[in-house]
């Protein structure tokens, strides 16, 4: 199954970097917010795609968003990728790719590589944009663009 613009975003439980769980529902009627799905810390597209959400998170704040990176590297990875980069928002570890499959997420490269998508919800986790490209950087643009159109 595969979500499709105004499905809800699935419940779901995953450990953050630091081994403490995050559960969406915690963001569910508070927040926009953005969650991307990468194949791999320290890969260069994948530390290109987490230092342009870095670079330009605090557009996402302004726009009340939170940005959540999900990929299937342990927290401890996840940990060291986050202090190296100096990371300021959220990276969650799906290491069984359970979330992965419950967003519909595929793997690209002829179904080597797990995929790199983004999906951006509105504050009552409706889905409003997704949006799926190996290009890192452009999926910055297309979600604030997303977002910029919940402020009109």
């Amino acid at each position: 199954m595969r979500l499709s613009i105004g499905d809800s975003v699935p419940d779901f439980t995953l450990k953050d970097k630091d081994g403490k769980d995050f559960n969406i529902r915690d963001l569910k009627g508070k927040r926009p917010f953005v969650v991307y799905f990468y194949p791999r810390d320290f890969t260069p597209g994948c530390t290109k795609e987490a230092c342009s959400f870095r670079d330009r998170y605090e557009e996402f704040t302004e726009l009340g968003a939170e940005v959540i990176g999900i990929s299937s590297d342990s927290e401890k990875r996840h940990r060291k990728f986050s202090e190296n980069y100096q990371l300021p928002f959220v990276l969650l570890s799906d290491r069984s790719n359970k979330v992965r499959k419950l967003f519909g997420v595929s793997n690209d490269l002829l179904g080597l590589l797990p995929g790199r998508e983004t999906f951006v919800f509105d504050k009552e986790a409706k889905l409003i944009m997704l949006f799926n490209s190996m290009n890192a950087v452009r999926h910055i643009e297309k979600a604030l663009h997303a977002l910029k159109q919940l402020e009109q």
